[in-house]
């Protein structure tokens, strides 16, 4: 555990690594947009094993990093056959295991000392002791060109969140949430049609409408109302409301791809 002051750190900052040191004075938004440009280095290389600044004193307690599904198994309660059970789970003749399950039923008959971890868009299932392994998954996926590497199936963005439901031949449909004040940017798709439909708030009866730009014309839809962008048409989606904005998108035509995509203006740079 580092304790520093921050004036302390600013100036090892503009020492040992300069071109993150120019960084710190931007505003939070500024920061955010650059942070894929930031070095990909930790505090501990980029500074503390560079610094004569430091001083280290012993502190006696427990530490574990959990940076691995063993070492969540390590820290979580378990039942009286040693499992750990997460989700909607099933067990039969089970016993030492991490059994996590996300949107399905995970059921486990005669497993012991593994681990299961059920995920929106993948399923783990590893031997106790070799999880650190994830890593050579992802190199794989990767050298196979997988989405999955790189893909999520919730992406967040400056304005909110996006979630695939449901992807096949020509379609892909989407849960879009539109933060409060927020907008996307004014887009075009060349390869896919998009059918907007908005629904009710998670947390409460929406109140503010989804206000709509298509060509050139402003539209506002309301829940359980529906708006069509034809392909090749300028369009952007935006929330003037107080209340998270929450529409079903529905994806058509012969590329589907987050990329056939075409920026004209946006808040945030990209």
């Amino acid at each position: 555990m580092f304790a520093f002051s921050i004036r302390a750190m600013l100036n090892e900052f503009k020492q040992h690594a300069p071109e993150i040191s120019k960084n710190l004075g931007l505003s939070f938004d500024e920061m955010l947009l650059g942070f894929e440009q930031m070095p990909d280095i930790s505090i501990d290389y980029a500074i503390m094993e560079k610094s004569d600044k430091v001083v280290m004193l012993p502190l006696d307690l427990y530490w574990n990093d959990i940076g691995s599904w063993d070492s969540l198994y390590n820290v979580l309660d378990k039942d009286e056959m040693e499992n750990i059970k997460k989700g909607d789970v099933i067990v039969i003749d089970t016993k030492g295991s991490l059994i996590i399950g996300n949107k399905r039923v995970v059921t486990t008959i005669g497993l012991e000392d593994c681990i299961v971890v059920e995920t929106d868009d993948a399923i783990l299932v590893s031997k106790k002791g070799e999880t650190q392994k994830v890593r050579d998954v992802v190199d794989k996926l990767k050298k196979a060109n997988r989405k999955e590497a790189d893909e999520h199936v919730t992406t967040y963005r400056p304005w909110g969140s996006y979630t695939v439901l449901e992807e096949g031949l020509r379609y892909k449909i989407k849960r879009i949430v539109v933060n409060p004040q927020e907008k996307l940017s004014l887009q075009m798709h060349y390869h896919r049609s998009e059918h907007w439909v908005v629904v009710k708030g998670t947390a409460s009866v929406r109140q503010a409408h989804d206000k709509v730009t298509i060509g050139d014309k402003e539209i506002f839809i309301h829940e359980n109302e529906s708006a069509y962008v034809p392909k090749s048409t300028l369009h952007r989606l935006e929330n003037p409301g107080k209340v998270p904005l929450e529409i079903i998108e529905v994806q058509n035509g012969e590329y589907v791809g987050e990329d056939d995509i075409e920026r004209f203006d946006g808040k945030y740079g990209r």
